[in-house]
């Protein structure tokens, strides 16, 4: 498998299970990982894969299964019951990205059953960063100490525009917006 690259096959939501199974059924009987990304930006969906392999030719035939998972409704059934180990995959990426698999495993994986929100989705604000200083270094050994390099924003905050100073009388943000504006690099404004 060294140097081969390989693409997903993209399923629709509705024959995620079956095309699983399939799969299976075809030889790719070891489940080796599942995952999940947020396309926002470009779709306004959740990218989740599973690669799955077939151990009989030692493991060098891999299949990669992907749906595309809608960001308002984000439920996908799941895999579990094909695969046991897909159940621990499963529970991060529904905690992580907010999905929910029909007949998967509901409980806590990772974070704690009072935190709200879904940390891995980029409309999620992460407001640690936002709170404690960002040195700005690009390279080792730069640091806040170098009088010519300027506060950068970390990534993964977004601008005071869009989020934490916002003018009270515009709406909220909208995910969209506030997820093109956590690019980071910026200079950090100072506060007013």
């Amino acid at each position: 498998m060294s140097g081969q690259l390989l693409s997903a096959e993209d399923v629709p939501t509705d024959r995620w299970l079956s095309s699983v199974q399939h799969a299976r059924d075809l030889g790719f009987d070891y489940f080796d990982w599942l995952g999940c990304t947020d396309d926002i930006g470009r779709t306004d969906t959740f990218r989740v894969t599973v690669v799955l392999r077939d151990l009989a030719d030692g493991g060098l035939r891999t299949r990669m299964l992907s749906t595309a998972v809608p960001r308002d409704e984000p439920v996908l059934d799941s895999i579990r019951t094909v695969f046991v180990g897909a159940g621990w995959h499963e529970r991060e990426a529904a905690e992580l990205f907010g999905l929910r698999f029909t007949g998967g495993d509901g409980r806590r994986l990772l974070l704690s059953p009072t935190f709200e929100g879904a940390p891995l989705r980029k409309e999620q604000v992460l407001g640690s960063r936002a709170a404690v200083g960002w040195p700005g270094a690009k390279e080792p050994g730069e640091s806040a100490a170098s009088p010519s390099r300027r506060r950068m924003v970390p990534p993964g905050v977004p601008d005071r525009d869009v989020w934490g100073e916002r003018d009270s009388a515009q709406p909220p943000a909208e995910p969209a917006e506030v997820a093109a504006s956590t690019g980071g690099g910026r200079v950090r404004r100072r506060s007013r």
